[in-house]
């Protein structure tokens, strides 16, 4: 691995550009940050603690705000440990990179105020499917029709989200349990068949996903600080480390000028890492 950024303030939601640099939030830095190819940095503010983040289709940026965590530093390693002060549930963000300008679009869901969100991904019809962390729920939106509703929910602290190259599987991340989820798309927005792809047993947990273009769910292991690549029927194909060990190598997406470079964030040490990675990479939807 290749050390892009250092110095960033708790950097996930990586998104590659057609351009060379990368975009991260940084949730301690409350911002939406480009990390040129040369490594210089050029943040956005947003406010509060930006989680996740996605291109959509009107070629905003889409972000998962948690509404803002409180951090703290053991041995070198520095970490949110509880919300911050004033800190009133989570919300979507539209942020204008052309313009700098930022928009608060959605708030609550069907009455119910939203709370720590933390992931974002765009189907091909333009909606996306929204991880609310503490809800144990996802939402599927639609930010330029500005709807959202629930898709799923009960679940037990989900973290990351991916859908497969073909868009029809959803998967998501639980932190605590072990569980990578997987939901069959029948339409868009709706899930039906979940099923367990793969469990650790609550042995180690999981932060964000991305899924790559062999279909392979690479989830962000944060015992083991790394990746975890695991493939489409279930199997664990191989598990990439962090030169320095972090355990909250949080998040990993896919671009370069081939496709197969795989950008993951170690946020406990501020660190974008570069990676040649092994298997094709994904383009998501509407990245450009």
């Amino acid at each position: 691995m290749k050390v892009l950024a250092s110095g960033l303030r708790f950097p996930e939601g990586p998104i590659a550009l057609d351009d060379g640099s990368v975009l991260v939030v940084e949730i301690e830095g409350g911002a939406l940050t480009r990390v040129e190819a040369d490594g210089t940095v050029s943040p956005v503010h947003c406010g509060g603690g930006p989680n996740g983040a996605a291109l959509g289709p009107d070629g905003a940026v889409y972000v998962c705000n948690n509404g803002g965590l409180a951090f703290k530093t053991e041995d070198g390693i520095r970490f949110p440990y509880w919300m911050a002060e004033g800190n009133e549930g989570g919300y979507i963000q539209r942020v204008d990179l052309s313009m700098g300008s930022v928009e608060v679009v959605f708030t609550q869901v069907e009455g119910t105020p939203i709370g720590n969100l933390n992931d974002i991904v765009f189907d091909e019809s333009g909606a996306c499917y929204i991880v609310d962390t503490t809800r144990g729920v996802l939402y599927y939106a639609d930010p330029v029709a500005g709807t959202i509703g629930i898709a799923e929910e009960g679940l037990e602290y989900p973290n990351g989200m991916g859908l497969s190259p073909d868009g029809t599987k959803l998967y998501a991340s639980e932190t605590y349990s072990g569980r990578v989820l997987a939901w069959d798309v029948k339409a868009p927005g709706i899930l039906s068949g979940k099923t367990e792809l793969y469990s650790t047993g609550g042995e180690y947990h999981w932060d964000g996903l991305a899924v790559d273009g062999a279909g392979n769910v690479c989830a962000s292991n944060l015992e083991k600080s790394g990746i975890t690549v695991i493939s489409p029927a279930g199997d664990v194909l191989r598990e990439f480390v962090t030169p320095e060990r972090d355990p909250y190598v949080t998040n990993i997406c896919f671009g370069g000028p081939d496709g197969d470079t795989a950008f993951i964030c170690s946020a406990g040490r501020g660190i974008l890492y570069s990676l040649q990675w092994p298997w094709p990479g994904l383009r998501l939807n509407f990245a450009h």
